[in-house]
């Protein structure tokens, strides 16, 4: 199903003109209500009536989140504070938070393209949805609430953690349509597991998943343990909130990024020229169409690729990959570029390990570590420690997962089994897979 068909199928001829007449629209808002952008163009000696094409885009500047940090809290909004009727806010984990604002023109644009998203999942109106994601300040819950009741969706706002009543309220109110994280979703099919519940059981047919970077090989994972389609959804709080892009159900590979109200480009992080097609680089959008906070060129930090080619659903607007990795949670282990999304996708491929693993980098002197620690399936629980047929058995999948990881990664890697249960759950949020310990060393 496709929720909104003109504008989701319009030609790219079309969609592209619609794009430059938001774009010069936005720069001139912009001039003239936010300081912060009004020098940043001058700098750049821009003006609106200098963008004669969308190759023009690269003579705008660049926005960063401690841009954003720098012009706490209500800086960089582009309306009085008196029109901004939602405010939300990031974590604040590496600094100030990064707060985000909403006029009711926006929380229609969020409604509308989350509802898209919904659509592109397999729900339907009238389906019941459970939606997982925390509520609060965090974008996630609210931005897929509000989609959903735009949508006509039954809405179950379950929010995160207390597993075991999320799996009650699953099993009673039948929704054919989940959302929250893909690690917690492992929780879920865990715990089910753990209750006797078999997969079939479960109602749940769709999985509209995000808000960590994920792998084809987690998605096969989640498909194996449970019976429906895991989905991926892209977003983030300075751009939207979820509803940024979404893949389709129909071909999961990919998701569409909604053109006609976020332009994106895929740069080189260091030279931060535009990569071709199918190439990986960071993520870098406008909002088009935002009221109280919009942003130009914002660097996202999310490493993905673009593919601008018409999908098979019938959808127009460009895909983008899975998220592999982040600019600034990469890992740098003796000059290589490490992202926990490779380790990923070697732990999914043992079934004698669970999907739950954590890196752990330390530094001797001035040498760098990785260790990974990774749990084994509850069937290799008791030959942990054991010696004999057992212990061999456990030191040679040690052995073999090390020699994977090295010829993904390029490095030497410590590979330590754990028992079950042993390493951090997701209670709904973001999961923290990497520890690195080289500061505090």
């Amino acid at each position: 199903m496709i929720w909104n068909v003109p504008v989701e199928t319009m030609p790219r001829e079309d969609l592209q003109a619609l794009q430059l007449a938001r774009l010069r629209d936005l720069v001139q808002r912009l001039a003239a209500r936010v300081p912060f952008y009004r020098e940043a163009f001058d700098r750049a000696g821009v003006r609106p009536e200098h963008l004669r094409s969308l190759d023009d885009l690269r003579r705008l500047p660049f926005t960063r989140k401690a841009d954003l940090r720098d012009h706490y809290p209500f800086g960089m909004f582009a309306v009085p504070r008196e029109q901004v009727i939602r405010i939300h806010a990031s974590s604040g984990t590496t600094g100030k938070p990064t707060v985000v604002g909403y006029t009711r023109g926006d929380l229609g644009v969020w409604a509308e393209v989350c509802a898209r998203c919904l659509a592109a999942s397999g729900a339907r109106p009238g389906d019941v949805f459970h939606n997982a994601y925390g509520y609060g300040l965090f974008t996630g819950g609210l931005g897929m609430h509000y989609g959903a009741e735009l949508m006509g969706l039954t809405v179950v706002p379950a929010s995160g953690g207390n597993t075991e009543r999320q799996l009650l309220l699953i099993q009673d109110f039948a929704p054919r349509i989940i959302a929250c994280t893909p690690s917690y979703l492992l929780t879920l099919a865990e715990a089910a597991a753990a209750r006797g519940l078999a997969p079939e059981e479960l109602p749940l047919r769709s999985a509209v998943l995000g808000a960590e970077p994920w792998t084809e090989e987690m998605r096969r994972e989640i498909e194996r343990r449970l019976p429906l389609r895991a989905v991926n959804i892209y977003g983030l709080s300075e751009v939207i909130g979820p509803g940024v892009s979404n893949e389709c159900v129909e071909v999961q590979r990919g998701s569409h990024v909604f053109e006609d109200h976020f332009l994106v480009e895929a740069l080189d992080p260091v030279s931060l020229e535009p990569v071709r097609p199918g190439e990986p680089g960071e993520l870098v959008f406008t909002t088009l169409t935002k009221e109280a906070l919009p942003v130009v060129r914002y660097r996202s930090g999310d490493i993905a690729s673009l593919d601008p080619s018409p999908c098979p659903c019938g959808r127009t607007h460009a895909r983008m990959s899975l998220v592999v990795g982040r600019t600034d949670d990469m890992l740098v282990i003796r000059g290589v570029n490490v992202f926990p999304s490779q380790v990923e996708s070697v732990v999914v491929q043992f079934a004698e390990l669970s999907p739950h693993y954590q890196l752990v980098v330390t530094r001797e002197r001035t040498l760098d570590a990785l260790e990974v620690r990774i749990e084994v399936a509850p069937a290799l629980a008791d030959a942990l420690g054991a010696s004999g047929a057992g212990g061999a058995a456990v030191a040679a999948l040690r052995a073999r997962v090390a020699e994977r990881l090295r010829g993904v990664t390029g490095i030497h890697v410590q590979v330590s089994l754990v028992a079950p249960g042993t390493l951090p759950r997701s209670e709904g949020g973001k999961l923290r897979r990497v520890l690195d310990r080289r500061t505090l060393a």
